[in-house]
């Protein structure tokens, strides 16, 4: 048996401890078993899911997508003049 690296590790208790103290307003499955969708009652949601290695073997992978609140401090903000 291999383990996972220890950075992804972290990255998966990272998202799953956002989970803690938060009201899950949905779950879904995957038809496959292979995705779990959970959504939390302030917009972000935590996807877990199995997905295979270069060799081929499964992993856990975990996603955390914030709200679009969240993401206003840390986004490029681009203008453009008009050209004459």
């Amino acid at each position: 048996m291999s383990l996972a690296p220890l950075h992804d590790l972290r990255r998966i208790a990272d998202a799953v401890a956002h989970l803690r103290d938060r009201h899950i307003a949905d779950i879904l499955l995957r038809s496959d078993c292979r995705q779990l969708r959970i959504v939390l009652d302030d917009g972000q949601t935590l996807f877990l899911a199995v997905v295979l290695d270069e060799t081929g073997r499964p992993r856990l992978d975990a996603d955390l997508i914030r709200s679009p609140d969240d993401a206003g401090s840390g986004q490029l903000e681009v203008h453009f003049d008009a050209v004459d």
